[in-house]
């Protein structure tokens, strides 16, 4: 996983050092994530409660290639998304790798969609550390919407997780259930203002 992000630092500076001016751009983005990280389950009994979205947060760069009316936009991304399980917080610290295609509509008005791909770097729920996920990397996808304006952009997204990918944490207070899981699948609405550099 490491050299898959390395690979994608590298492409994005190579891209805004080696291509031409017209055709290429890089710059930053940061914004507010509105998130809920899937669903928490006992590990026994029937019941799934599903959580509360809480704000969260994302800071990157991206670069966006091809300034006609269709374009290829990487974006490597740090993200910090909080969940709210009945007063518990769920927190997720990782990286979005999101390859989006998007089409200028008219005017400074865009649409786009593509995978995202996440890798895990840290999991908390309550203060408490969470060890074992079943997979730190995943897939979902992003779709959404924005204005250009000039060097200056503002975009809405919505991201969903493709598979699903659980914690498990020990129950500490009730310890005849034993473990407990966590889905860490996003499931998300993000704003983002990005400037091109």
């Amino acid at each position: 996983m490491r050299k898959t992000l390395l690979t994608a630092v590298f492409a994005l500076v190579s891209i805004a050092a080696f291509s031409q001016k017209d055709l290429v751009e890089i710059g930053v983005k940061a914004g507010l994530n509105y998130s809920a990280n899937g669903d928490y389950f006992e590990s026994i009994g029937d019941a799934a409660k599903d959580p509360d979205r809480k704000m969260g947060y994302h800071v990157g760069l991206f670069g966006k290639i091809g300034l006609n009316r269709i374009y290829f936009r990487p974006e490597l991304v740090y993200t910090k998304t909080k969940s709210d399980y009945s007063g518990d917080d769920f927190d997720i610290s990782k990286l979005d790798m999101p390859l989006l295609v998007g089409v200028k509509v008219i005017g400074p008005l865009r649409v786009f969609a593509g995978p995202s791909f996440q890798y895990i770097l840290d999991t908390e729920f309550d203060g408490i550390s969470i060890d074992d996920v079943e997979n730190n990397f995943s897939v979902g996808a992003n779709i959404g919407a924005g204005v250009d304006l000039g060097k200056l952009g503002i975009d809405i997204r919505y991201e969903r997780g493709f598979n699903s990918n659980e914690a498990s944490f020990i129950n500490t207070n009730i310890t005849e259930l034993g473990p407990s899981r966590v889905d860490t699948r996003p499931d998300q609405l993000i704003v983002s203002l990005s400037l091109t550099l």
